[in-house]
């Protein structure tokens, strides 16, 4: 998994940064003592994975599929409904990856709705599957909410990465042109959004070099440019408090995009925040001991109202 999702970003680090004479030597310690040591995806996979409660299909694929994270007691809990990145594709990653920050809220009392979806390398994702399933996953968690005594008021959606748009994307359905086939039922609207190191302006993130994830997937999971669908910004303004959370040294996601997504939206008159985490990268955002997280954490306490631990 590191290597895959590394490897544009290692690209461009490697171009980037390949100095055109020796730098003398006091100048490289100086520099190395400088450049903050970032996790590895292995740091964080190699641990060992915390398991969920219980599994819980919202349709007839194997991916169609959350998990539940259940506290300890009777309930009811509050609840955050939680949305993996990977680059939209499945092959990168699933919601596995996001277990241990679940297991974190679940220890801290919060329920989390942990969802699954076709990514665009999977039969049936991309445009328009790969929206339907979270569309679908978030109308799930409503749907059984009562049952599984969580409290979904308010309701939080919290996505890494390409799982950041997704959460976004969520908030902006109710615009979604009436002739589009990413419409559902019904929707679901979170009350509030965070995304972590998310890539929620799609044309931003087909624009050469683009991001780590390349500009291809883009592409994809755009439908080949309906942007009016499935860029953000497009659907904007969603009228949902929003908070991007972003690595001040991710090598994945630029920190231009969070920039860049705040001004437009704040245009459009949306409430949006940026914090950007110093000495982090794109892993940390998921890791639960680091400062990253802790951000995360702090938002999603803040808005349920709880002080945070």
């Amino acid at each position: 998994m590191r290597t895959i999702l590394l490897i544009a970003a290692a690209s461009f680090a490697m171009t980037a940064c390949t100095p055109i004479a020796s730098p003398a030597p006091e100048a490289s310690r100086a520099t190395a003592e400088a450049e903050p040591q970032l996790m590895y995806w292995d740091d964080l996979t190699s641990r060992e994975r915390p398991v969920p409660d219980e599994t819980i299909s919202y349709g007839s694929d194997f991916l169609q599929v959350a998990d539940l994270w259940r506290p300890a007691g009777d309930g009811p809990w509050p609840a955050v409904l939680m949305i993996h990145g990977g680059c939209w594709q499945t092959d990168i990653a699933d919601r596995t990856l996001m277990a241990w920050i679940a297991d974190d809220l679940r220890e801290r009392g919060i329920a989390v709705w942990n969802i699954d979806y076709r990514g665009v390398d999977r039969d049936g994702g991309g445009y328009p599957g790969t929206y339907l399933d979270v569309a679908n996953a978030a109308k799930a968690l409503r749907d059984n909410a009562a049952r599984l005594k969580l409290d979904i008021d308010p309701l939080i959606a919290i996505g890494h990465s390409a799982g950041g748009h997704l959460a976004l994307w969520l908030g902006g359905q109710q615009n979604l042109p009436e002739d589009s086939p990413l419409r559902v039922a019904d929707p679901v609207k979170p009350d509030f959004i965070i995304s972590q190191g998310g890539l929620p302006d799609l044309k931003l993130a087909a624009t050469p070099p683009g991001s780590g994830c390349g500009t291809e997937v883009v592409d994809k999971i755009s439908g080949s440019g309906h942007y009016g669908d499935t860029s953000v910004p497009e659907l904007g303004p969603l009228r949902v408090p929003q908070v991007l959370i972003n690595g001040l040294s991710d090598p994945i996601i630029p920190t231009d995009y969070a920039r860049a997504y705040e001004a437009d939206m704040k245009a459009k008159g949306d409430d949006v925040r940026v914090r950007f985490i110093p000495d982090s990268g794109h892993v940390e955002l998921i890791a639960p001991e680091t400062a990253a997280w802790a951000a995360a954490v702090e938002e999603i306490e803040k808005k349920l109202g709880r002080n945070p631990q």
